[in-house]
């Protein structure tokens, strides 16, 4: 699973359509607590230095990531709100988009 999102993260440098700091972060999550080797290797890396290190010490983000990312994350909320048939499921997803725009302004700074 971490080299999955690793690879995808890797794939959303490329194309801009997928977010690259979450796939990032989850495959270092990953990496953490399976293996301290890989550990070492992902936050020796360039990809980790210059897409999420600064995300990860520090909750900082550049502007264009983070916007990049709220839109991206955007787009697949609203296609999964518009298949859901169920108005629970509807009222769930409009709570995580709200939440996720307020955790984004209020816990993430822009560098």
């Amino acid at each position: 699973m971490s080299f999955l999102s690793l690879g995808v993260g890797t794939i959303g440098i490329i194309l801009p359509i997928l977010p690259t700091t979450p796939f990032f972060l989850f495959s270092l999550y990953l990496f953490s607590k399976s293996s301290d080797r890989f550990y070492d290797w992902i936050t020796k890396s360039s990809l980790y230095k210059k897409y999420i290190q600064s995300f990860y010490e520090n909750k900082e983000m550049s502007f264009k990531h983070k916007w990049i990312l709220l839109i991206t994350v955007d787009v697949m909320l609203l296609v999964s709100f518009l298949q859901l048939n169920n108005a629970i499921l509807k009222a769930v997803m409009v709570v995580l988009f709200i939440y996720k725009h307020y955790y984004f302004k209020t816990h993430i700074t822009v560098i």
